[in-house]
């Protein structure tokens, strides 16, 4: 029993990462920061969810969103598991949203495309204060270069990308390229005592351009799919830097909330041609997804980096079934099948790359200073887990 109850700890309760300045309350805080360094975890999720809440409520008595729920009750529930996983992993609400409204619902990719952008700004957003509010710890840089990556790929795909790919070829490929990365990551992760950073070591300028590189590929993904550049820097992040997903989970939950409302402003402003009824399936999923993102991010950042891959498992390969079940052409099971094949060929290699990067530093740095954990950038989690 007592073994199993230390199991449990390790991997579903394992404490949050956070900043050095939280870890402890100073001497000289006042009454006002007692509370929030002492009850933070509660006030990050508080926060987003009431001022959220009320804003929704407040409109939806304005414009009468109520009777929508008759006929646009799916997405809410949808959004329930979604908007959590979302808070919790790397994968953000629109790698649930988009599978499950073009393979299950039947719905236009751009529609589902829309939603996914337009829901994530609200819900991602508020995972976004969660993380922030609470101070774990995030790869900063890893944001703002894969955001000065991605806003432009963003962009291009929208318009120019998009039109040229039919509804089938979409889901094709946000299934095929993310279900490889996902055999990666668990072929990874099998290896004994896997050496993971808590932020990128040694940053330099070619770093800073692979960030920048993928930012812009992960923002023509999320240009078609509604998402896309939060998993795309994550694999980045593991596979070639060696990142713990304890970081790049949650670095990749505030990425995701930055680029969804630069995604949201580009379709609803500048290209303006957003549906109707993405529109209403966003009114009446709100209040489910500035609930359960927020929620999410604090679960998550009490999990096991193990953890947080298994459901990265799970996720694609329910993906993959599901778009096995809709009876896709031979020709797109080949494509995918091609597509599956050379991104894992992909992934492996980036691993790999990642492997001597890291022999590299340790062949420079002297063994004592790899038990530091508090360290700035050389700092690692030496898992002791498969």
């Amino acid at each position: 029993m007592r073994k199993a109850w230390h199991s449990w700890r390790r991997y579903f309760w394992e404490g949050q990462q956070l900043n050095d300045s939280v870890t402890s309350i100073p001497k000289n805080a006042d009454f006002i920061d007692k509370i929030f360094i002492k009850h933070r975890k509660y006030i990050a999720f508080l926060m987003p969810f009431g001022i959220m809440q009320t804003i929704w409520w407040i409109t939806a008595y304005r414009f009468n969103w109520f009777v929508l729920f008759r006929t646009r009750w799916q997405m809410p529930l949808v959004m329930f598991f979604g908007s959590t996983i979302a808070g919790m992993t790397s994968e953000g609400g629109g790698a649930v949203a988009f599978p499950v409204m073009t393979l299950l619902l039947q719905i236009d990719p751009s529609i589902a495309r829309d939603f996914s952008l337009i829901i994530q700004s609200a819900g991602m957003t508020c995972a976004m204060c969660v993380v922030l509010i609470m101070q774990v710890k995030i790869e900063v840089r890893s944001i703002i270069f894969g955001t000065l990556g991605s806003v432009p790929g963003f962009v291009f795909g929208s318009t120019y990308l998009d039109a040229y790919l039919t509804s089938s070829q979409k889901k094709m490929l946000f299934v095929s390229i993310w279900s490889s990365f996902a055999i990666a990551l668990f072929i990874l992760n099998n290896q004994y005592k896997r050496k993971t950073y808590y932020t990128i070591p040694h940053f330099c300028s070619w770093k800073a351009c692979i960030l920048i590189i993928s930012g812009f590929v992960g923002g023509v993904f999320t240009a078609f799919a509604g998402s896309g550049v939060d998993i795309c820097m994550f694999s980045i992040t593991t596979l070639l830097f060696r990142v713990s997903e304890k970081t790049a989970t949650p670095t990749s939950v505030v990425l995701m909330g930055i680029n969804t409302m630069v995604g949201a402003y580009w379709r609803t402003v500048w290209q303006g041609d957003v549906p109707l009824i993405a529109w209403e399936y966003v009114a009446v999923s709100i209040p489910v997804a500035v609930t359960m993102a927020p929620l999410g991010s604090f679960l998550g950042s009490h999990l096991h980096r193990q953890m947080l891959a298994g459901c990265i498992y799970v996720l694609e390969t329910v993906a993959l079934i599901g778009f096995l079940l809709t009876r896709p052409s031979t020709i797109l099971i080949l494509q995918g099948s091609a597509i599956i094949f050379m991104s894992f060929v992909l992934f492996m290699s980036i691993a790999k790359v990642g492997q001597k990067i890291i022999d590299g530093i340790e062949s420079e740095t002297e063994p004592s200073a790899f038990h530091h954990k508090t360290s700035s950038t050389n700092e690692f989690n030496k898992s002791q887990d498969h």
